[in-house]
């Protein structure tokens, strides 16, 4: 059988498809973050991830938010690459919580301390632990079952309208 220009299937490019995930996670969750800080759930400015890089009083103004939420869009985009690479094949949500879960113990628990990026977890208050733990698992649940819907078969079970459910007897 011979398909028309019109009819050919396009491939999905992993590295392409990562990236356009990673830009709208950072885009969504970042947007989120913002909020967050606005309505005092956390502590944290929008911009913690390159608090190292530029002063806390620049961070707190609207352009330094502008390059906290900019930095958060790159970070989610190496981040989908990343899962991209290791778990692309992986089915269901679950390993995308984890993979959130394990952004938020790299950063809350070790880069972040040791950088300067966050204080120590002990210091932070409940609020905002629970609030960045909360968005974590949301933003890992967001790259990781995109790209696992994109990458197995789970799409294979999604209706469409050539399906019909049977009628029950």
């Amino acid at each position: 059988m011979v398909q028309s220009k019109r009819e050919t299937v396009h491939d999905t490019t992993k590295w392409r498809f990562a990236v356009n995930v990673g830009f709208f996670a950072g885009l969504l969750w970042g947007g989120v973050k913002i909020v967050e800080h606005y309505f005092h759930f956390t502590t944290l400015s929008p911009g913690f991830l390159i608090e190292p890089f530029y002063l806390h009083s620049f961070l707190s103004t609207w352009q330094g938010m502008l390059a906290g939420w900019l930095a958060f869009i790159v970070f989610s985009i190496v981040s989908a690459l990343i899962y991209s690479v290791l778990l692309a094949k992986a089915r269901g949500p679950w390993c995308g919580i984890w993979y959130g879960l394990a952004w938020w113990a790299v950063i809350f628990l070790i880069l972040g301390p040791v950088t300067g990026t966050t204080k120590w977890i002990a210091y932070m208050d409940l609020n905002t632990v629970l609030t960045d733990l909360c968005l974590f698992l949301l933003w890992g649940l967001f790259i990781g079952y995109s790209i696992t819907f994109e990458f197995t078969d789970e799409r294979v079970r999604e209706p469409y309208p050539g399906n019909k459910i049977p009628e029950p007897d």
